[in-house]
């Protein structure tokens, strides 16, 4: 192509250019987070794993459901961000948030190059009930959402299967509880989060021998039978800044998505 149809601004040359600036450009910084909160089955009724989409409003991917986000900005920390992103697109305000992986494919955008920090938060359902549900903001089981923008599905596919793997040595479930539960609730976010059933009298068992979980002095009210008792959580809670059982044991990471 000659010099005079680059001057011109040829279409060729301007496709050639934008190639060009997109390989030297510095890859753009964005916070992404996955927040999961128990809420009924349409069917069962029974506690279910949900997290929040919203809906993208222009391109890459207009009209696509992606996780809550956007980008980073130069005055304030990652998680400050990934906790101003969440209460700007879904209202939510988790205490529990982590961070979960970061996620920099060469072709995750189509437009540039970004490498998102990701985030995810625990909440209740009560919180999980205070927004209310807009038109480009919905909740979604956990486990059925599809056709995700970017490579959101293969970041929610990866964040379900952390979440299992902590739920098994740390103390997330107590994040999706109330300060006080019995312990068939505790055994519906164990059932929940695991997607599978689990022995009840294996489980109370389990449970009465774990040292950082205490019975209370007080009882569910309001069943037709004798009242449960209520339990409490007495351990330290797990870290919020980072996840330090990823960075000291490669072992728990046998996916390594990039």
């Amino acid at each position: 192509m000659s010099e005079w149809h680059r001057q011109l601004g040829h279409p060729q040359a301007n496709a050639s250019g934008n190639v060009a600036e997109r390989r030297i450009a510095p890859p753009a910084l964005a916070i992404s987070t996955v927040i999961f909160a128990l809420k009924p089955s349409e069917n069962s009724g029974r506690p279910t794993l949900w997290l929040p989409l919203v809906r993208r409003i222009r391109e890459p991917f207009k009209g696509l459901w992606a996780l809550p986000g956007g980008p980073l900005s130069h005055d304030e920390s990652l998680q400050e961000a990934a906790s101003r992103n969440l209460l700007d697109t879904t209202g939510l305000a988790p205490r529990y948030l982590e961070q979960l992986y970061a996620f920099g494919g060469l072709h995750r955008s189509p437009s540039q190059r970004v490498v998102s920090i990701v985030y995810w938060a625990l909440v209740q359902s009560g919180e999980a009930e205070l927004p209310g549900e807009e038109e480009n903001v919905r909740w979604f089981r956990a486990d059925r959402v599809r056709d995700l923008a970017f490579d959101h599905q293969e970041i929610v596919e990866y964040a379900l299967w952390r979440l299992r793997t902590k739920m098994e040595y740390a103390s997330i479930a107590y994040h999706l509880l109330g300060e006080y539960f019995t312990l068939a609730q505790l055994r519906e976010v164990y059932e929940a989060v695991l997607d599978k059933p689990l022995d009840p009298a294996n489980f109370r068992r389990h449970v009465k021998n774990t040292p950082d979980i205490e019975p209370s002095e007080r009882y569910l009210q309001g069943g037709k039978h004798r009242p449960p008792r209520l339990y409490r959580y007495t351990g330290a809670p797990p870290a919020r800044n980072g996840d330090p059982d990823l960075a000291s044991n490669p072992t728990l990471n046998p996916r390594n998505p990039s």
